[in-house]
């Protein structure tokens, strides 16, 4: 391609709102352009690069004889009522009316429609299992829409589902995309993880892992153990109790005595922790902090320790609830009878839900449900009930691994794939069965599988820029080499380019010449700024056959002739298609 003919727009700064540097990259590097918050357009790199991606996923997805569908983004309201989740999915589901008044839903995901098309076309446990796959554009009305393409109202992704006969068969088909999904991830440049992850609003039963690009602007926060192979989003992410040595000195001894009767003790305008701790003399570890949570529409009182912060994922989960927030000031203090700040589980008339941290404190200090009042001597079992007691916080780093003694460590990362064991959560109210050898009716079990393709693109520049702009994996890079003659105005550098550029494009090597009549310093600018894997620069030593070769990634320049740069390229080409390294 020859750059002069290229809608290549690049800036010189990014704009003030762009935080990320994947997104600050992007709008500069001329790869896509806003059209409203959290939706944009790609031009030609951006597309390229996006494309390519697209094919390393349908390459990988092939393997497994996944077969690629095209589905409807607009999905007709009645296939969400009947799964359940079109008055459960929220304000992100994007809805309209046609002028029928029907009602549709823009598709954030479609297992609705591919449940109702299998349950349709296939009768016999002989089609099954079944994985079909598509790459669609998807929507999600965010509400704070950020980070250029990481948190997008409209997005590009992958999306594959499975329908098996039974779990044994679902487990195979899992895990066979669960190492495809390694393979692409690895192909595309990415560093990447694992993790044990919720299930979030797509729901389902048994494992579930997301796969995280490891980033410092990542929105998610990656659980790993420093001695073994654990890792979990930090939803689901658990740790191991700490040791509790035993002890028979005197003051242990003390300790076991009984626990004194609660005290109220008058705390004027004293709320939070950080005040209480210091009022106390004591530790976070020793407060019960009582929060008010609506559980659809229900309120729930949950008890934690001081230091702790409540899971909202594991408390969903242990509610079997489809939406948990915390109350409004109103509700606290209608519920407890005092401001926010001085709750406290003594007393509540609501259902209480104890974190098994939380239930361990021997004698604790609460809230009394009283405006500057709190309770000292607060003894879990005795002082209020213990009937709903479960792991319902988040974990902290440098706590135990819940399968060794090893310590967590957290990493940020972008989530950019995600699989799923779904079961019977949409085949049974949709009604897709089949016939097994029997002759009888059995409900298909089911898997999805999604990988957001734009989240990879920011995903990769993350880990791969300098502070010149983007440095591109060959694998997905818009173009492998970058041909620029120094002067368009020279005959013979001319000459020599665009012969450079015939042979390697006859070869199968995709170029990009800078054709422009522009000052060298700003091809070199943007050379550096669009991040092509190579740059060969034709300057004064034309005549002689001579090129300047240098790779992106690279402070290294070399002069080669035109047969070595192409043996290099070649050879650099062939390398760079192998394996990158899964941590």
């Amino acid at each position: 391609m020859h750059q002069s003919k290229l809608l290549l727009p690049t800036m010189r700064e990014a704009p003030s709102d762009a935080i990320a540097i994947s997104h600050q990259y992007m709008l500069r590097a001329g790869l896509i352009r806003p059209v409203a918050s959290g939706i944009y357009t790609y031009l030609a790199l951006g597309r390229r690069v996006l494309h390519k991606v697209a094919a390393i996923v349908r390459e990988e997805l092939d393997k497994t004889e996944a077969q690629e569908i095209l589905m409807p983004a607009m999905q007709p309201a009645e296939l969400w009522e009947q799964s359940g989740r079109y008055s459960v999915y929220g304000p992100e589901l994007m809805r309209l009316r046609d002028r029928h008044h029907r009602e549709f839903a823009l598709g954030p995901t479609h297992e609705e429609v591919i449940t109702s098309l299998i349950r349709d076309e296939v009768s016999s446990y002989r089609k099954l299992p079944l994985l079909v796959y598509q790459i669609q554009t998807k929507f999600r009305d965010e509400r704070r829409p950020r980070y250029g393409l990481i948190r997008a109202r409209e997005f590009m992704m992958k999306d594959a589902y499975s329908f098996n006969t039974d779990w044994e068969s679902l487990d195979r088909t899992y895990w066979q995309m669960y190492e495809a999904y390694e393979r692409i991830f690895t192909r595309c440049g990415l560093t990447f993880r694992a993790v044990e992850a919720d299930a979030g609003a797509i729901g389902g039963e048994g494992d579930t892992h997301e796969f995280m690009a490891l980033a410092d602007i990542g929105e998610d926060t990656v659980v790993t153990c420093t001695e073994c192979h654990y890792s979990a989003n930090l939803e689901k992410a658990s740790s191991r109790p700490p040791k509790v040595a035993a002890s028979t000195d005197a003051s242990s001894r003390e300790m076991a005595a009984p626990v004194p009767k609660p005290e109220k003790i008058h705390t004027p305008e004293i709320r939070t922790i950080r005040q209480l701790t210091d009022f106390f003399g004591i530790k976070p570890d020793q407060l019960l902090k009582t929060l008010i949570y609506s559980a659809d529409g229900q309120p729930v009182a949950v008890v934690i320790r001081g230091d702790h912060e409540v899971n909202e994922a594991k408390l969903k989960n242990a509610l079997q609830a489809n939406h948990v927030e915390l109350a409004d000031e109103e509700t606290t203090r209608s519920i407890t009878g005092a401001p926010v700040g001085f709750a406290g589980p003594v007393g509540l008339n609501v259902p209480l839900w104890v974190d098994q941290e939380a239930a361990s404190v021997r004698s604790g200090i609460a809230g009394a449900n009283e405006q500057d009042y709190h309770l000292h001597n607060v003894h879990p079992g005795r002082d209020f009930s213990l009937d709903r007691v479960g792991d319902l916080r988040n974990v902290k780093e440098g706590e135990c691994c819940p399968y060794c003694y090893g310590e967590l460590k957290f990493y940020r990362g972008i989530e950019v794939g995600h699989v799923f064991k779904l079961g019977t959560k949409y085949s049974e109210p949709l009604e897709a069965s089949y016939l097994d050898k029997a002759g009888q009716q059995q409900t298909m079990v089911m898997g999805c599988y999604g990988i957001g393709l734009s989240r990879v693109l920011s995903a990769v520049i993350e880990q791969n820029h300098d502070g010149d702009g983007i440095v591109w994996p060959f694998s997905i890079a818009p173009y492998q080499v970058h041909l620029i003659p120094v002067s368009v105005q020279d005959p013979v550098q001319c000459k020599l380019a665009e012969e450079l550029y015939q042979r390697l494009s006859a070869a199968g090597v995709e170029v990009l010449i800078d054709d422009r009549e522009e000052r060298p310093g700003v091809k070199f600018k943007d050379s550096d700024l669009i991040g092509i894997p190579v740059r060969i620069v034709i300057g004064k030593q034309a005549s002689e056959g001579l090129i300047e070769f240098k790779e992106r990634k690279s402070t290294v320049q070399q002069v080669l002739t035109i047969e070595e740069a192409l043996s290099r390229i070649q050879e650099l080409v062939k390398a760079n298609t192998s394996d990158r390294e899964i941590i």
